[in-house]
């Protein structure tokens, strides 16, 4: 008898499973007080649920680092009648987290899409405006925000128009940027995170609140194969080709820069390993 079978078989039977379990309605402890001048970690969320499922280093950021995780909401998707419904149900997951949250507007921003980049310079402006004054109203040591090729067309106008806001900040405005993937994988990451087990289930218990988009596509309960398979990505891309995978169950993929004097830059060669056991905040270092 072939073993791997099995071994398949209780995959697809814990994702059954997983489909009768409660979508958001969970209880989470509060999230203990921060000081007023706790380095701040924004997250520059192109829709509703992407503050969840790039999320792995954001919470230990919070959890471990004592940083105060504030979600920014692009957009709200691009279904109008569903906005009101998103924001509810993006408000419960960031309380579910401990994250804060900032919206763009009551409808978020729109047609944030390199077409309409290019299409409509004036409403474009506008909109990397509202993220620019973002940017100098809380001064964040790290901002998260998708990479240039994400898949999607509002992750990759969402990365330009971060990048955007990025250079209209004065010359002495530094930060940490981290780029995310979700629907298309990173070319060059270059650190890969653990998750525990824990925070992988918060995690999930986190996308579920999107209640809405998890009953058409139940991706909360496909993340934890997500994040099996960016360890062996991660492995190779960032680890360095030939070498022994971490012995890690979970991990997510990021590329990690430093915006300093109006330009992004690489500030280590090679690639970066964070461990469950490694502490984040090592990362980020105060300038």
């Amino acid at each position: 008898m072939n073993p791997y079978l099995q071994f398949a078989s209780e995959y697809a039977r814990l994702a059954r499973a997983g489909k009768s379990y409660p979508l958001g309605g969970l209880a989470a402890d509060p999230p203990p007080p921060r000081p007023a001048d706790a380095p701040k970690a924004l997250i520059f969320s192109p829709h509703p649920d992407d503050e969840c499922l790039t999320g792995g280093l954001a919470l230990r950021l919070h959890r471990e680092a004592g940083m105060r995780v504030i979600n920014v909401a692009v957009t709200l998707g691009s279904r109008r009648a569903r906005q009101a419904e998103r924001l509810v149900e993006l408000e419960n997951a960031c309380r579910y987290l401990g994250f804060g949250l900032l919206t763009t507007g009551p409808r978020g921003l729109e047609n944030i899409n390199v077409r309409a980049r290019q299409a409509g310079p004036a409403g474009w402006s506008a909109a990397v405006g509202v993220i620019a004054d973002r940017l100098a109203r809380e001064r964040p040591r790290v901002i998260f925000f998708p990479h240039e090729r994400d898949g999607n067309g509002t992750h990759i106008g969402t990365h330009y128009l971060v990048l955007e806001a990025l250079q209209r900040q004065p010359p002495e405005f530094e930060c940490y940027t981290v780029e995310t993937e979700y629907w298309g994988a990173m070319d060059t990451p270059n650190l890969m995170v653990e998750s525990s087990t824990a925070e992988v289930a918060d995690l999930m218990a986190a996308t579920s609140f999107h209640a809405g988009e998890v009953r058409r596509n139940p991706y909360h309960l496909r993340l934890p194969a997500w994040l099996q398979d960016n360890v062996r990505r991660g492995g190779e891309l960032v680890g360095g080709q030939g070498g022994a995978a971490p012995d890690y169950d979970f991990a997510t993929l990021y590329r990690l820069r430093r915006w300093r004097a109006g330009a992004g830059e690489s500030f280590f060669a090679g690639g970066r390993l964070l461990a469950s056991a490694d502490a984040p905040a090592e990362l980020f270092p105060a300038w």
